[in-house]
């Protein structure tokens, strides 16, 4: 007994007696923290820590939430636990944005009616508003787009976008709302197809979009209400031209965007501009002061844009190629009043191939005037003209992520609209980012040798000295 008492009293033992005691307090802290930490909502219990940020709700879509008003079912049609983690996580958070919207999981292994009931297949989310009367469908593989085309190249298909916001907020204001826009698009002019990524916007904000040829039949629609003229190669006709004006007069609303063809050239497409207080300038447009990597005419041009139409402009980044410009002139009437919202710098040139001309150049525009309606009530026409259709051009656009082109478009489109925002939300790119170093200089050197060097030399210098002693 006395070995034993004395075998406890040593240095030794005292140690060790802590060092187990030190070590059951620390695991006894991890448990309970651990047991409050499971008791969290899921929605904070999960950190997007992948290179899309495929988690991070804009703020669009946060503000939209925070003013809804209609209560919201989410009718998840598939086994939780087995569906795909991330869009689990990601239904969690969205909901927990709104106190209106509800998340009910139906698994239909068990529940196999389910899916007659709400006519729609497994893996899918449901979306309903019981005081609309309004329901939609969003599958699970159009919030996780796959790339098949890949299998061609690749002997496999790959995980190409994460579209979860843009699908639940387009879902949400579809079931809550009658904002549904009818859009036409002239056809018999040459002109190009709106691009798919564009449409999709469109279709995410109820747009309905259809074609219609003016060469066929003069007379716009009466639920027109906008009308989108893309890229012409072709000149108006003398009637075409007259039942556009008439069209605006009557306030109606019209977006048009240049090509390549000079609106010089197509002079009754220019003699409507001209009414409206806006005239081409010849050649295309050069700027120095704010062009990319050198390239005069790759141009950043200076935005002027506030309220509906800066809407989910965080950087402000907008890259055009080979834009026209335009000059603003006196229009046809002074009840017309046009504002520029897009320019160049004070260092822009108009440039042909005989002479270069400086100055500032709009690139896009807004006409406006105040018009009586057909129960004398006050309306407004609107022409939107944006002097370079490579804008929207998916080329550009998927070239460059972070341009935010597309969605200064969509808040040209959706200006035209009283009571309605842009809730477009294009969608994350999942493709993989690699860390590249493009240009070593000083601090990379430093980073890449200098600091490992230095602990080296650092470790090295304490086991000589441990060594010595």
């Amino acid at each position: 007994m006395e070995k034993m008492k004395r075998l406890f009293h040593t240095t030794g033992t005292t140690h060790g007696i802590y060092s187990v005691g030190l070590t059951a307090v620390v695991i006894a802290i991890v448990v309970v923290v651990n047991l409050i930490v499971g008791q969290l909502p899921e929605q904070y219990r999960n950190i997007d820590v992948s290179n899309a940020k495929i988690y991070e709700i804009t703020d669009t879509s946060r503000d939209f939430l925070k003013s809804l008003d209609e209560e919201v079912t989410f009718k998840v049609l598939a086994v939780k636990g087995e569906a795909d983690e991330r869009i689990e996580t990601f239904l969690s958070k969205y909901a927990a944005l709104s106190k209106k919207i509800s998340v009910e999981w139906i698994d239909p292994v068990l529940h196999p009616s389910a899916l007659q009931e709400y006519d729609a297949p497994e893996n899918s989310i449901v979306v309903s508003c019981e005081n609309t009367g309004k329901t939609t469908t969003v599958t699970f593989d159009q919030i996780v787009v796959v790339d098949y085309s890949s299998y061609y190249y690749t002997g496999s298909i790959s995980e190409n976008e994460f579209d979860g916001e843009g699908q639940l907020t387009s879902a949400v204001n579809y079931i809550t709302s009658d904002a549904g826009k009818q859009i036409y698009r002239t056809a018999g002019h040459g002109e190009s197809m709106l691009p798919a990524s564009v449409t999709e916007l469109m279709d995410k904000n109820n747009y309905a979009v259809s074609e219609w040829n003016l060469m066929m039949n003069l007379e716009i629609p009466e639920d027109c209400d906008l009308l989108i003229m893309n890229a012409p190669t072709t000149d108006l006709t003398e009637e075409e031209k007259n039942a556009v004006l008439s069209y605006l007069t009557g306030g109606g609303k019209m977006m048009l965007l240049l090509g390549d063809t000079n609106s010089t050239e197509l002079p009754n497409l220019a003699a409507v501009m001209k009414e409206y207080g806006m005239e081409a300038a010849d050649g295309y447009i050069a700027d120095m002061q704010r062009c990319y990597q050198g390239n005069a005419f790759y141009i950043f041009p200076m935005l002027s844009v506030s309220g509906d139409m800066a809407k989910g402009m965080a950087s402000e980044m907008v890259l055009l190629i080979n834009a026209h410009g335009l000059n603003m002139v006196d229009a046809a009437r002074d009840t017309i009043s046009t504002t520029s919202f897009m320019t160049t710098s004070s260092g822009g040139a108009a440039v042909t191939e005989d002479s270069q001309t400086e100055g500032t150049y709009t690139i896009g525009a807004v006409a406006t005037e105040a018009v009586n309606g057909t129960e004398s009530e006050e309306g407004e026409s609107r022409l939107t003209v944006i002097s370079c259709a490579n804008m929207i051009d998916s080329q550009l656009t998927e070239t460059f992520t972070t341009l935010e082109n597309t969605t200064l478009f969509m808040n040209a489109v959706t200006a035209n609209f009283d009571g309605v925002e842009n809730l477009s939300i294009e969608p994350k790119s999942m493709a993989v980012q690699y860390n590249t170093i493009q240009h070593v200089g000083l601090l990379s050197l430093l980073a890449i040798f200098g600091i490992p060097l230095v602990i080296l030399a650092g470790g090295f210098s304490v086991w000589f000295r441990r060594r010595k002693a």
